[in-house]
């Protein structure tokens, strides 16, 4: 694969799986009311603050700590009290190493909120008060839930972990807390991290029903298009597929078919089970995979990997994807989808530019 250099002098170059996976955090993470593409673009990239860590595995709790495995099969046995309480203490040392910003990025520059209208900006404010009131009223596992996507979606992400950890510490059957605190882990870069809460998440949920998961930011329609276990499965398949885990994302993507019921949940996992599948060189089962996504589906917000699969199958071309000259490209989840594509059918110099130009 070519070598990619860095657009910052000062980093080393890295190669274009890496800087795939750095991208491909900005443009996947956005499943589940992250704030990143829906309320601004974040500023641009700074050198991080005196004392933070530029290296992944120094944002990242130890490597051989005891976890789960979970949608290969069977969840595995949960972890241990001591082991729980020595990855929440790394991941808590962790987080504070990035000092004032809320991340270090995959190519080693501070990651800060993204902007938000003032508008935007009170409105979150003043939901966030609202949250925090109620669980002044009453301190439940559902008010606390809620204060911590509220801080979330304000981009305070390390408040959020940190209240999801209450959480875990106060309800530590409940599974929300630690899909949530992995879905954060995952935004601010902390991959493995967040792997093993989803896996955790992915054990607390087996054999128990499913329940639809409220939007904390509504679509047009008003219409909640997910579960919390649907989005367990598809944020742990995410996270393993960044780590290049491919049979183990497959896994993920696999447990969260069969808990997807509507077209917008089916079409984004089957989006990301098609590229899975592509990554294992299993070419015709990631065809079979999307061969049920046709024109005139239903689609309430997941337009974007819609159109992708729609490309995928040949029944869109590029041009109906991402014309020429249009802002289509300026939506990373489409940039990110067009440019994996390009890849996969071996136009690495495609897939660069339109890398480098999300990036």
């Amino acid at each position: 694969m070519p070598t990619v250099p860095s657009p910052h002098s000062r980093l080393r170059p890295v190669r274009l799986p890496a800087l795939t996976a750095a991208l491909l955090l900005t443009a996947a993470c956005t499943r589940g009311e992250s704030p990143e593409v829906r309320t601004g673009v974040a500023p641009p990239p700074v050198s991080p603050p005196a004392g933070a860590s530029r290296t992944a595995e120094e944002l990242l709790p130890p490597p051989d700590r005891p976890g789960v495995r979970a949608g290969i099969g069977t969840p595995g046995d949960t972890v241990d009290q001591a082991a729980r309480e020595a990855a929440d203490r790394a991941i808590a040392a962790a987080v504070a190493r990035t000092g004032t910003v809320e991340a270090i990025s995959l190519l080693g520059d501070s990651l800060r909120p993204p902007a938000m209208t003032a508008e935007a900006r009170r409105t979150q404010e003043r939901l966030l008060a609202e949250a925090e009131a109620a669980m002044r009223r009453d301190s439940s596992a559902e008010a606390l839930v809620w204060v911590g996507r509220r801080q979330a979606y304000l981009g305070r992400y390390r408040e959020a972990i940190a209240t999801f950890a209450r959480g875990i510490e106060q309800f530590p059957g409940d599974a929300r807390f630690y899909r949530h605190r992995a879905h954060r882990l995952l935004t601010i870069r902390q991959t493995d991290a967040a792997i093993a809460d989803f896996e955790r998440a992915a054990a607390l949920i087996a054999g128990q029903p499913d329940e639809v998961e409220p939007d904390g930011l509504p679509n047009a329609r008003g219409v909640p298009t997910s579960t919390l276990q649907s989005n367990i499965w598809y944020h742990l398949g995410l996270a393993r597929y960044l780590k290049r885990d491919f049979a183990g994302a497959l896994a993920a993507y696999d447990s969260g078919m069969r808990v997807s019921t509507n077209p917008d949940m089916r079409v984004a996992m089957a989006y990301w089970r098609h590229l899975t599948l592509r990554r294992l060189g299993r070419v015709a089962e990631a065809r079979e995979a999307i061969a049920f996504v046709v024109p005139g589906m239903d689609i309430i917000e997941n337009q974007a990997y819609y159109r992708l699969v729609q490309l995928y199958k040949g029944d869109l071309t590029l041009a109906q994807v991402a014309p020429a000259g249009a802002e289509a490209l300026d939506d990373v989840s489409t940039a990110y989808g067009v440019g994996v594509w390009h890849l996969l059918e071996g136009r690495a110099a495609e897939a660069e530019a339109t890398f480098r130009r999300i990036v």
